[in-house]
């Protein structure tokens, strides 16, 4: 029985990655690991674990789910930011016989840019399957949404909001909770708060995952639109007298930084409460 590396950052769960890795099973005598490096922000000074690891997190989960959905089990984990350690220590770690490799096109691939592949092969002396993912082409037909929230995630009318949105048109969402505080019980809270809104959407019928960010939402919202294929943010803020976001201008400010659209819904949780 063949042990199989599948190694991709942002293209895990391309289209073209999942085709190799079924094709590979129908050989047979096989079983999968799935790997993702986590990748390293571009906005912010500090770097927090917990926003990188989630994001990695979700690329390798979303692999594995696509791969149960066409009856191949695998498990796998977040590694190495570097990707040539990561597969060297997997390689190692997992006794592995094979490696599928997955990037995006040349032109994009920073990987293909550090001859990863000819490096993976010289290293291990394992054979090295490179499979080129098109996310642009993988993303038609369905809307990946980033929601971004802190105290509102869970009031009724951003609920109703992505309902709504999820009945117009497939759609996947990414919740987004920027930190308070950067660790601690304000992590912990964060984190609460995250898994509630991710179940609740998920008892909804909804396509829901999740991660936390950087303590400052801008910064949060920039790092996510690195490591998710995003085509609309939703932020969700509290009335204006009471929203340090609104003060601080976040919704223009996003605006400004990137030309995916945003949508800003203002949630009261006091009159939420009040009328439940």
């Amino acid at each position: 029985m063949s042990k199989v590396l599948v190694v991709a950052n942002e293209t895990l769960g391309g289209r073209a990655l999942i085709d190799a890795v079924r094709a590979r099973a129908d050989r047979g005598d096989a079983t999968f690991y799935v790997i993702a490096p986590q990748n390293q922000p571009k906005s912010g000074y500090v770097v927090y674990t917990e926003s990188v690891l989630d994001a990695a997190q979700h690329r390798v989960d979303t692999t594995l789910e696509q791969l149960r959905a066409v009856g191949i089990e695998a498990s796998g984990e977040v590694m190495d930011p570097d990707p040539f350690a990561a597969i060297t220590d997997a390689v190692g770690e997992h006794g592995i016989d094979e490696i599928i490799l997955s990037t995006h096109p040349e032109t994009r691939s920073g990987w293909m840019r550090r001859d990863l592949i000819e490096r993976v092969q010289a290293a291990t002396g394992l054979p090295v399957e490179h499979v080129v993912v098109d996310l642009d082409a993988d993303r038609r037909g369905v809307t990946h949404t980033l929601v971004v929230g802190n105290q509102t995630l869970g009031g009724e009318p951003l609920v109703g909001l992505l309902v709504g949105k999820a009945a117009e048109k497939p759609r996947q969402f990414i919740v987004l909770e920027p930190q308070q505080g950067g660790g601690g019980e304000d992590t912990l809270a964060a984190r609460a708060r995250l898994d509630a809104m991710v179940e609740r959407l998920r008892r909804e019928g909804l396509q829901a995952t999740g991660g936390v960010g950087d303590p400052d939402p801008f910064t949060a919202i920039m790092n996510a639109l690195q490591f998710y294929a995003v085509d609309e943010i939703v932020i969700s803020t509290l009335p204006a007298t009471r929203s340090g976001w609104l003060r601080s201008d976040l919704i223009e400010r996003v605006r400004r930084a990137t030309a995916t659209p945003v949508e800003h819904i203002v949630v009261d949780p006091d009159a939420a409460a009040a009328a439940a």
